[in-house]
């Protein structure tokens, strides 16, 4: 029903407003807005403007304004999320503490009323390192009785994968099993997780301010002042490109760029540890190429986000959707809009690992030429791709040694793939496209989880492989420019040493200098049998674990699926050898390592 002066209480200005806001409102916002006026309009009735929160109540029974919210994040976006609903929170009343499940003391679970999770799959289906010891205990034998709890879950992962969520998944499932009540259901989040993080944490504050009276003295929402620029996720900062270099030799395999960006006039910070969020584009001939077996106009207009924003669908499928990835969600949204027979075949129970390999590999072309198109015009075509997701990486330099900037390692990626040459989309990006003068937008991205310790005096080891040395240039830039005492060990490996040894120079100054300790470096391909740096490591056992019971601190960065596997079995067979130690033994000394943060990775 349209809002009229002759049916509602509203003058024509107001009505006008509210019929071109109400129709645009989800229903959680409309169930919160609700309880909003109805929460203010009993404020304004109390005796004091300052009135004090009052006690809630719900159906007799009193509700706690207490929220615990606990974070499980490899690379720092749960985490976020967790502080800003911490933050909204507060903002509406409650008393929020937040803490890393790494950090949670277990005892206190049975204590908790109101629990919100936020929490990242890692790799293929993988609890983050800082979630291992609470996900053991949740899931084990000591796991308290939880009848009392109501709890939400924020998932976030990636659809490319085939255990999507997995963990956040877990946690939902096991909370319930315990005895917990869902406040809100689950929310799983794909990398565009901005809008159903944003709709999930509006639910839990609806779902926990049932029949609250709030005070009329709620603490208002940080603003930025007028014509302060506030850089971030949603709002990245277009950084200029100040250099890019081929940092291989000529007749390498490899080809990996060192990139330098201004950050000059944004505001942006970080810490040796951080990451470094770009958003790419599609390369153009591919576009072109798809567009050749669709039967739109290339200069059709298609809406690219829920605000309407309007482009045209060349220059969408350029910038806006991500074209180079086949997930699961995408296929079968496929399915609902084409009807193609061949293609329900995939989805039919028993055909899960044909699907999979079919994906490996295989782009939206791919998919377009084997089953054709869907929907029945472009704007239905578009609406199920996913958004152009940022790429992270492991931020390369000091802002202590290089203000107003910021360096990058990134290894172009090249591979030929069902009889096509294939492209990373943001490494080829950067390593054929950017040059000097050149924008590119870019955000920060803060990861606790890959921090170096807070006493300047313990030792570190550093294992980081190819472009994984980029975080640790960034440490020893950050080291050398605030005179740590602490030792340092770096562990490189590559290809060869004459056209692959990243960054020598500055190694060798800082060896020379003595910022740098110790280093160990394996080059694969320069002798008969293969060395990596698990075997370095292996071959200097006994001094690593001398700096292991002096308190070191370990980091890893690069590879996850074979090189920091391979890297953390190492490790345990050093603890095990030089310690005189069970395999448990040393397994559960790993673990105390990790709980006390002197092991930590930043793998991908």
């Amino acid at each position: 029903m349209q809002l009229q002066v002759s049916n509602s209480p509203f003058n024509q200005e107001q009505a006008e407003l509210l019929n071109s806001l109400l129709p645009s409102l989800t229903e959680t916002q409309k169930i919160w807005l609700s309880g909003y006026l109805t929460a203010s309009m009993s404020v304004s009735n109390t005796s004091s403007a300052d009135a004090p929160v009052l006690e809630a109540q719900s159906g007799g029974k009193t509700i706690s304004k207490e929220v615990t919210i606990l974070y499980g994040s490899q690379t720092g976006n749960a985490q976020g999320l967790a502080e800003n609903a911490a933050s909204k929170l507060e903002g509406n009343g409650f008393q929020v503490t937040i803490s890393s499940m790494n950090d949670f003391k277990v005892n206190n679970l049975k204590k908790i009323e109101n629990l919100l999770i936020a929490v990242s799959t890692h790799g293929e289906g993988d609890p983050p390192d800082n979630t291992l010891s609470f996900h053991e205990y949740l899931h084990g034998r000591r796991a308290p009785s939880l009848e009392g709890l109501r709890y939400s879950v924020l998932a976030l992962g990636d659809s490319s994968y085939e255990f999507f969520c997995e963990t956040g998944k877990q946690f939902d499932k096991r909370l319930e099993e315990l005895g917990g009540t869902r406040l809100f259901p689950r929310m799983d989040c794909d990398l565009d997780y901005d809008e159903p993080a944003s709709e999930w944490l509006e639910g839990v504050i609806s779902s926990l301010s049932e029949g609250q009276v709030r005070s009329a003295a709620a603490v208002p929402e940080a603003k930025a002042s007028v014509g302060e620029q506030t850089y971030s996720r949603t709002n990245p900062f277009k950084a200029e490109v100040l250099e890019n270099i081929n940092l291989n030799g000529r007749g390498s395999n490899k080809e990996t760029h060192h990139l330098e960006l201004s950050l000059e006039g944004s505001g942006l910070t970080f810490e040796p540890g951080d990451s470094l969020g770009i958003y790419p584009i599609n390369d153009s001939d591919l576009v072109d190429m798809l567009l050749m077996e669709l039967d739109w106009d290339p200069e059709e207009t298609v809406k690219v986000n829920k605000q309407g924003e309007l482009r045209q669908l060349r220059e969408s499928l350029i910038s806006d959707f991500e074209i180079t990835v086949l997930t699961k969600s995408l296929i079968e949204q496929a399915v609902q809009l084409s009807g193609n027979e061949d293609l329900k075949e995939f989805l039919k129970p028993g055909n899960e690992e044909r699907l999979k390999e079919y994906r490996e590999g295989r782009d939206l072309l791919d998919f377009v030429r084997d089953f054709g198109s869907w929907g029945e015009s472009a704007q239905e075509f578009v609406s199920i791709l996913r958004k152009m997701p940022a790429r992270l990486y492991s931020i390369a330099s000091s802002l202590s040694a290089y203000p107003d900037e910021v360096h990058l390692t990134i290894g172009a990626v090249r591979y030929e793939s069902h009889g096509r040459e294939r492209n990373g989309v943001c490494s080829i990006l950067c390593a054929d496209k950017l040059q000097p003068g050149d924008l590119l937008p870019i955000y920060i991205q803060h990861n606790q989880n890959f921090k170096q310790p807070k006493n300047p005096d313990t030792p570190i080891i550093m294992v980081g492989p190819g472009t994984g040395i980029a975080p640790f240039r960034s440490f020893i830039q950050d080291r050398e420019e605030s005179e740590a005492k602490g030792k340092t060990w770096l562990f490189f490996g590559d290809q060869h040493f004459v056209t692959d040894f990243l960054y020598q120079t500055e190694w060798q100054k800082w060896l020379k200098t003595g910022v740098l300790t110790k280093m160990d470096v394996a080059f694969s391909r320069d002798t008969d049998e293969k060395v990596y740096v698990q075997d370095r490591m292996r071959e200097q056992s006994g001094e690593l674990y001398e700096w292991l019971q002096e308190g070191a601190a370990v980091y890893i960065c690069g590879d996850e699926k074979n090189m920091a596997h391979d890297v953390h079995n190492t490790l345990i067979e050093i603890i095990e050898k030089e310690g005189n130690m069970s395999h448990a033994d040393a397994q559960a000394y790993i673990e105390d390592m990790q709980q006390n943060k002197r092991y930590q990775r930043d793998v991908y």
